[in-house]
């Protein structure tokens, strides 16, 4: 392994997407992540869609880089082995409901006799406390609760989900930058106790909607929903090329505004006095959107982005996923990369983000099948052997 968490020992026992995401960002910088899974059953991502022949695709993204064991800690013998293994890792992840670690015996004190300088990160829907702290979480209920949904659709539609359940994976970014705090603590005073990290994917959704909060209660205001059409700048929207393909037009500086002006060929535009400010274009935003969209409508996708480009202006083509796979500055970044898979010999998926010169991290393998490195695992933490394994398998311990 390489990377600048090369050395950081991780413990990943959660479940499907939000919480292994955030072990998986550690992995891509180094850090030595063992998955734990349930005797037999293993997690529930497993089985996720899109399966190829009936392997979950998904699932080998999300679970990169990390080392597999299966281990049932709700039986004593178990958690033995769990408070045995503490003391080799420096982060413990979990998504438990609240209290349920506590009630098979692993409470925080517990597992901080086992490992004083333990970061314990715990994800949940709605956080450790408060009267929604035992409700189920899925990605649709942050995005919901968070406020995601409500201002995304068309002003007179139904609020809309997106596509993917974005909701998990930027609950994985913030426990990511969680941990990464609570190490940089620790580094400048090694001797100092085990952290609890509390984060709720609710409130990592609310923490992205930044001014929302800020608007409601300093103007009175509720943000609606607004289309493809920003509330903030104009022109600003998505439209349609003659030959049916889509490009997402923004900018708003009025040096950018101008640049946009010039691509379509209305220079006269930049001096209208509707125009000369960005507080007077989302004003006028209907206005400047029918001109552009008639424009983009007029001409085919690649006259489009070469106008664009030529005068610097600041429209991109909306990929699907093909187009993201054959893009030349996507190939030439080297973003997505064919990574090593037991099964399918490779699996194309993006790179570490961001990247580091002179210590960088990577993604080196897919995720693998349930209980893949007992043997390996438990045989150099534990010193067990091979009698002992089978014996515990035997017992459905692991």
């Amino acid at each position: 392994m390489k990377g600048p968490l090369t050395g950081l020992r991780v413990l990943d026992i959660a479940t499907i997407i939000a919480a292994p995401s955030a072990a998986a960002l550690l992995g891509d910088y180094g850090a030595d992540v063992v998955k734990v899974e349930l005797p037999g059953q293993g997690d529930g991502a497993r089985a996720f869609p899109p399966l190829k022949d009936g392997k979950a695709l998904w699932w080998k993204v999300t679970n990169r880089n990390k080392r597999f064991v299966t281990l049932d800690f709700r039986q004593p013998e178990g958690q033995a082995m769990l408070l045995r293994m503490l003391p080799h890792f420096d982060v413990l992840i979990e998504n438990f409901r609240p209290g349920t670690l506590d009630r098979w015996g692993l409470d925080r004190d517990t597992l901080w006799a086992a490992q004083p300088s333990l970061t314990i990160l715990r994800v949940s829907g709605f956080g450790q406390t408060g009267p929604y702290k035992d409700r189920a979480g899925f990605a649709r209920i942050f995005e919901a609760m968070g406020g995601l949904t409500y201002i995304s659709g068309e002003p007179d539609g139904e609020p809309m989900h997106t596509g993917y359940p974005i909701g998990d994976s930027i609950g994985g970014l913030f426990g990511a930058v969680g941990v990464l705090a609570a190490l940089w603590a620790r580094s400048a005073n090694p001797d100092a106790p085990g952290e609890e990290i509390d984060l709720s994917l609710t409130e990592a959704m609310l923490k992205l909607m930044e001014f929302l909060p800020a608007k409601y209660k300093m103007l009175g205001e509720v943000h609606e929903r607004s289309g493809n059409t920003s509330q903030y700048s104009a022109p600003a929207a998505v439209y349609a090329t003659k030959d049916r393909r889509w490009v997402s037009l923004s900018g708003s500086t009025n040096a950018l505004y101008a640049n946009n002006c010039r691509a379509i060929g209305r220079p006269d535009l930049i001096d209208d006095p509707r125009f000369c400010s960005n507080p007077l274009r989302a004003r006028h935003a209907d206005a400047l959107n029918a001109i552009f969209a008639a424009w983009c409508g007029e001409h085919e996708l690649e006259h489009v982005l070469s106008a664009f480009h030529a005068a610097h202006g600041t429209i991109a083509p909306i990929y699907s996923a093909d187009q993201i796979c054959n893009d030349p500055h996507f190939e030439a970044r080297g973003i997505l990369k064919e990574v090593p898979d037991e099964d399918f010999g490779s699996i194309c998926m993006a790179d570490a983000v961001p990247r580091f010169r002179t210590n960088p991290g990577g993604v080196r393998v897919a995720a693998s099948g349930i209980g893949r490195h007992n043997a390996e695992v438990y045989g150099d933490l534990l010193a067990l052997d091979e009698d002992e394994l089978t014996g515990l398998a035997a017992k459905g311990v692991i």
